[in-house]
């Protein structure tokens, strides 16, 4: 399991490195599109679809590393003042929930990329971008998604991560935020 963790963990940091380097391509084409429509005032053709395309696909590449960084939008009062044991419940039950989700969309994802690949579809603009590039994003992002998804869930139940990322203190209304790589155990849980 540690090799899987370390796998995914590696994925998931690539993802990252990947959707910030297109967010940053895509600031420079912006910048460039700019200077040639009001410097040099010519036309642009290609720049308005890259840079929609590269920032779409850094969102569902980027979407792995934000889950691993817990980077995500997170409403925990509820998790907070949760006991223990019902607070992993809930844990479980957000995991296993989010996990059959992205799973499903990234079936459905791939059916949509693979139906653009067979029929040669190509963006309507005068570039005519074959659109199986920029939609392999989705796959591909919603796919290593769905394996940090797998990893987080088998870190909340060997107890290598705490429920919500919220540990427990010395009296149990007490909460506290771990630090990386702390091991938790779940009292009066068997596993």
């Amino acid at each position: 399991m540690n090799k899987f963790n370390r796998v995914v963990t590696l994925l998931s940091q690539a993802c990252g490195i990947f959707a910030a380097a297109l967010t940053a391509f895509a600031v420079v084409i912006v910048c460039q599109m700019v200077f040639i429509r009001y410097v040099l005032n010519d036309n642009t053709i290609w720049q308005t679809d890259f840079v929609t395309y590269s920032l779409i696909a850094a969102t569902f590449i980027g979407a792995p590393y934000v889950l691993l960084t817990k980077g995500h939008v997170n409403v925990d009062v509820l998790p907070i003042y949760l006991g223990v044991r019902p607070r992993y419940w809930l844990a479980l039950f957000a995991i296993v929930i989010s996990l059959a989700f992205c799973l499903l969309m990234t079936v459905l994802t791939f059916q949509f990329w693979h139906e653009s690949w067979e029929g040669n579809w190509v963006s309507d603009t005068m570039w005519r971008a074959r659109l199986w590039i920029p939609y392999a994003a989705m796959p591909v992002g919603l796919g290593i998604l769905t394996l940090q998804y797998i990893a987080d869930l088998l870190n909340l139940l060997t107890g290598r991560e705490p429920p919500f990322g919220i540990e427990v203190k010395s009296r149990s209304s007490d909460v506290n935020l771990p630090e990386s790589g702390t091991n938790v155990n779940i009292p009066g849980h068997g596993i």
